[in-house]
């Protein structure tokens, strides 16, 4: 008798799309084209857009979950450095993405300044579908392009005194308004977020340069993002314009602004709420239905063990 062990994100199959459709390319294709209608036009072309679509991993081709419709995952966005609002999708395409250039520096062999083209001619694109789950109890599914980042820690090539990924934002005030007037003046800019040489080196950490078989929208992080999908949102840091290896631990953005309700490691959890939400369920951007939070939102498997002897953190928040 064949007993099925379900994958530790798998959901009931009552809450999961289908296969044939879940599967089926032409949903991407069609994902595709909404995001050309979705998204505003940029300032200029992007060069990499023959790269697009990549070759789904087929380790990541169904996270448990519907992927999100490109309309909504693309319009919907929390990027302060374009304003408060999360319908910022047309101010971020303002910003020109080219030229483009991403230091590496700190605990390195050498550093290294690349234009983000010269940067995707040293890997290799693959689709995977994660799931995202901001801190403000909202989620979705989406179909990213990247590279992991375990291949940029190869390109870097840190000494064995790096214990920490330093990433960092771009700060263009004259093309950012959150960042030249308003509420967010004050903020501590550019934004940082860290992860430890542990984490960067598991295989889930994706470098993003493309979402629905496209390059990546400018409100979803363009050219160049981070994704940590077992982490709340606010961890996957975008436009990054430096990548710093450290001997010491970051303190990023949020941890500035907010140490008492912002931690470092910032790990899903249901049962550890917000100071000033629950965190027990989550609402799926588009269809609007409520669902449980699971615990390392689902990836337990691949990330609980970088955590097994760090008992004293605050690991969830």
């Amino acid at each position: 008798m064949l007993i099925k062990h379900r994958a530790g994100w798998e959901m009931p199959e009552s809450r999961v799309t289908p296969e044939h459709v879940f599967l089926n390319r032409r949903t991407f294709l069609g994902a595709a084209a909404a995001l050309a209608v979705a998204s505003p036009a940029r300032a200029e072309e992007d060069p990499s857009a023959g790269l697009y679509p990549a070759k789904p991993n087929p380790a990541f081709a169904d996270a448990g979950r519907p992927v999100t419709e490109a309309q909504y995952a693309t319009t919907y966005n929390n990027y302060y450095e374009f304003g408060s609002s999360k319908r910022i999708a047309e101010a971020a395409a303002r910003m020109p993405i080219r030229p483009w250039e991403v230091v590496i520096d700190g605990e390195v062999e050498a550093p290294q300044r690349l234009g983000i083209d010269d940067l995707l001619k040293q890997v290799m694109l693959e689709e995977r579908i994660y799931r995202h789950r901001c801190v403000e109890a909202w989620a979705m599914v989406v179909p990213w392009t990247g590279f992991t980042v375990k291949r940029l820690v190869e390109i870097a090539r840190p000494t064995a005194d790096a214990k920490y990924v330093r990433f960092e934002g771009f700060n263009k005030p004259e093309f950012a308004p959150g960042q030249k007037d308003g509420l967010f003046t004050s903020y501590p800019w550019p934004y940082v977020e860290a992860i430890t040489m542990a984490e960067a080196l598991n295989d889930l950490p994706l470098m993003v340069t493309g979402a629905y078989g496209k390059p990546l929208p400018n409100s979803m992080g363009a050219p160049l993002r981070l994704h940590l999908p077992w982490k709340y949102g606010f961890k996957s840091i975008k436009g990054i314009v430096r990548v710093s290896f450290t001997k010491e631990r970051p303190v990023s953005f949020w941890e500035t602004l907010g140490p008492s309700e912002y931690g470092f490691w910032a790990n899903v959890n249901p049962e550890v709420p917000h100071p000033r939400w629950s965190q027990d369920s989550e609402q799926m951007l588009g269809s609007g239905e409520r669902v449980p939070t699971v615990i390392y939102n689902g990836y337990a498997e691949q990330v609980a063990h970088l955590y097994k002897d760090l008992g004293g953190e605050k690991l969830f928040m």
